[in-house]
């Protein structure tokens, strides 16, 4: 049940975040609750791979890589959900940032 319950609150801050930032949209609650599901499964399989491949340029940047690594995991969110659209790279940073703020505040529930 918790579980679900922060499922459904992660959908609510897609939404939040496609209704705040423009560029990218949400066709409906249900695409924001896919997206949602989507985001966390990208998060755990994939982000580890690329954090893991680009770490010298990570350690470079002094970790500012990992938010261009959001933002494309949030196009490649967008790409795979239909009802879900980001239009470019400056509103996939936008949104993986508020999505991350407003995330971090969710797992403190």
């Amino acid at each position: 049940m918790y579980l679900l319950l922060k499922w459904v609150v992660f959908a609510l801050i897609v939404s939040f975040t496609a209704w705040l930032i423009p560029g990218i949209s949400v066709e409906n609650y249900f695409s924001a609750f896919i997206a949602a599901a989507a985001i966390s499964i990208i998060n755990v399989s994939l982000k580890p791979i690329l954090t893991l491949i680009t770490l010298p340029i990570n350690v470079f940047s002094l970790g500012l890589f990992t938010l261009v690594i959001n933002a494309l995991l949030l196009m490649f969110t967008a790409y795979l959900v239909p009802g879900f659209e980001v239009d470019g790279f400056i509103a996939a940073l936008l949104g993986s940032i508020m999505i991350s703020v407003l995330s971090v505040g969710l797992n403190f529930i």
